[in-house]
């Protein structure tokens, strides 16, 4: 039995994050869908860069695959963040990596279309797989959403699936909060983070 582990942050979930658990459907036998978490004193933070919550995220994922894909909540970071850098050497960066393979079978896979990603997977020894970047990006999506949220014209609703689109609608007081924020983000090691939580 192969597992894949997909690790992404799925804020929103899109048509290439769909394309890509086919994919790894079609790779594996069971498929681990991993949408990152970041806690502050056990509550999640949630920013302009990651609006969805993972419930809400997790709604989105199974409304296209029910239970045919397995969501886990093992790809949490909790604050201070700084502490799981540098990557390798500190002792936090390991305990994540025994969160994300808790419950996972020896012949498994991660996969992540995002190059430096790969490299951090291959250091933890987590077998990754790089696939190409999508045509389509959550970021992208997530732009054209606050665009939209803030009466301009967006055809947001092109890059995800209509079961997807529902929950945004259906939250869409979440896009108008984040629409007129500011983006708190810091990006270390090719991964972003809340600035909020980053250090104690």
């Amino acid at each position: 039995m192969t597992t894949s582990i997909y690790l992404a942050h799925l804020n929103p979930v899109t048509n290439s994050h769909i394309e890509i658990i086919n994919d790894l459907k079609n790779q594996s036998d069971i498929v681990k869908v991993m949408p990152v978490i970041f806690l502050k004193d056990d509550k999640e933070l949630n920013s302009r860069s990651f609006p969805f919550t993972f419930e809400i995220r997790k709604k989105m994922v199974e409304s296209v695959f029910g239970d045919s894909v397995s969501i886990s909540r093992n790809y949490a970071f909790h604050a201070p963040f700084s502490r799981y850098l540098p990557p390798f050497l500190s002792p936090l960066s390991w305990k994540l990596k025994s969160q994300i393979l808790d419950g996972v079978e020896e012949d498994y896979f991660t996969y992540t279309g995002d190059k430096a990603e790969g490299y951090m997977l291959k250091i933890y020894r987590l077998n990754p797989k790089v696939g190409k970047r999508k045509q389509v990006s959550a970021a992208s999506v997530k732009n054209k959403l606050y665009d939209a949220a803030l009466g301009n014209d967006s055809n947001w609703k092109d890059d995800v699936p209509s079961q997807v689109a529902e929950i945004i609608e259906e939250n869409w007081n979440i896009v108008e909060k984040f629409a007129k924020m500011e983006d708190y983000t810091k990006r270390v090691a090719g991964m972003k983070f809340p600035k909020d939580g980053w250090s104690k």
